[in-house]
């Protein structure tokens, strides 16, 4: 849309939606204050609802602006396959059946690691898992590793600042370390198919340069809070160690079922079929279920949605700011532009102008990545993680601030890799 009204009229909703998103504990403290209608006030608390609840009002102002038709188009014209698919693979990673393999799997390394055995699993989440969704994309990484956390670190009452460092570390992580291949990052698919980048492009410009940052950021918080670490070790029944085990069986199906949604993952008409026979499946074997995470997934996806919606017509100044710097600005840029935008939207702006240098190209995906923790709307999975670890924190509510902070360390440690290496 070009009218110059409705630009400037979803440019204002989407600045407020931002804003809203570090004033969530305003409204959470507003219903406390007024019990009376203390509804809505936390379901405005809610970060995952808050984009969601700004693209109703773009929607709404704009059947006033141009009419039902065109307001109609403008939502159907909007490709909503990222929000459908964070929700699939949310609900099909986080069962039992995985969440146990990964424990499994990261207690066993952790054993021929050359320090004590809860350092070593921390570091293991912080490190292994997120590089772990350059091949299961990067939401499935998310949900599994705030999971593994929720049951081991986040079950005994922590300090603010492990907890805001774990959370930084572990969104950092998770947004560059998709990039050792070229379809498990949103911001890397945007672009990877009209750019040529294969996966052997990725691993010599990005994958190798990621991967030494992720264990380097995981191994400071390792060793910065080695001394709160010791219970992360040990075994939870009501966690992802809970007995009784699954059957192997089971197990292998509920792999099969995560491969197929990856594997799918461009196609919402089968992933989403996929998800509905595996809600069935659950269903037949309660026994080897936790109860499925759909409320946490819902509400991810009803987040990435409304982003998607107001995000749309963003273009018309983000591309400007973009298309305005060079090679060596547009990383710095495209870092900070990511903390109030999608980082998806960054590179797939980038994509549709010719004529780009490759180091154009290099720069402004890496900055996208880079930026990738700052704010829980900077990057496609950090809503996943945001959902299921925030009643950890106090008020059940993640501090933007706080976790600007904690991100900020990982942050450098990405720009010093990307840029520096």
């Amino acid at each position: 849309m070009t009218d110059p009204i409705v630009q400037w009229v979803a440019a204002a909703l989407f600045a407020i939606a931002v804003c809203h998103t570090f004033a969530t504990r305003f409204f959470e403290g507003l219903a406390h204050s007024h019990p009376r209608h203390a509804g809505i006030f936390h379901l405005l608390g809610e970060v995952e609802v808050v984009f969601g609840f700004w693209a109703m009002v773009l929607v709404l102002a704009l059947f006033a602006l141009v009419g039902t038709t065109d307001a109609i188009a403008y939502v159907e014209s909007r490709n909503f396959t990222e929000p459908l698919f964070v929700f699939a693979i949310m609900v099909v990673a986080g069962t039992r059946p995985i969440l146990q393999l990964a424990d499994a799997a990261t207690r066993y390394v952790a054993r021929f690691m050359p320090f004590a055995r809860g350092p070593a699993t921390y570091f293991l989440i912080l490190a292994f898992v997120p590089l772990l969704g350059s091949f299961i994309t990067e939401p499935a990484a998310m949900t599994l590793a705030a999971l593994m956390l929720r049951d081991t670190l986040f079950r005994q009452t922590l300090s603010q600042p492990l907890k805001y460092v774990t959370l930084g570390t572990l969104f950092v992580n998770i947004s560059i370390g998709g990039t050792l291949t070229p379809f498990a990052a949103p911001p890397v698919l945007m672009v990877a198919s009209k750019w040529n980048w294969d996966i052997w492009f990725m691993l010599g410009t990005f994958g190798w340069k990621a991967a030494l940052a992720v264990t380097v950021n995981a191994a400071c918080a390792t060793l910065l809070f080695r001394k709160q670490l010791d219970h992360v070790a040990q075994r939870d029944e009501s966690g992802a160690g809970a007995v009784p085990t699954v059957p192997w069986v089971v197990t292998m199906m509920h792999i099969a079922f995560l491969a197929t949604v990856v594997v799918f993952a461009h196609h919402p008409a089968i992933f989403m079929g996929v998800l509905l026979f595996f809600i069935g499946y659950c269903t037949a074997y309660p026994r080897h279920q936790n109860p499925l995470i759909l409320r946490e997934a819902l509400l991810v996806a009803f987040f990435l949605g409304g982003l998607v919606v107001l995000g749309g017509l963003q273009r018309w100044w983000l591309e400007p700011v973009l298309m305005g710097m060079n090679a060596t600005t547009v990383f710095f840029g495209a870092t900070a532009l990511t903390a109030i935008t999608d980082n998806a939207a960054l590179t797939y702006l980038g994509s549709l102008v010719e004529g780009l240098s490759d180091e154009f190209k290099v720069a402004l995906v890496a900055g996208a990545v880079t930026g990738g923790g700052l704010t829980v709307i900077a990057n496609a999975p950090n809503p996943a993680g945001a959902a299921i670890l925030k009643e950890k924190f106090t008020n059940q509510t993640i501090n933007p601030l706080g976790l600007l902070i904690g991100a900020l360390p990982p942050t450098l440690v990405a720009v010093l890799a990307f840029r520096v290496l």
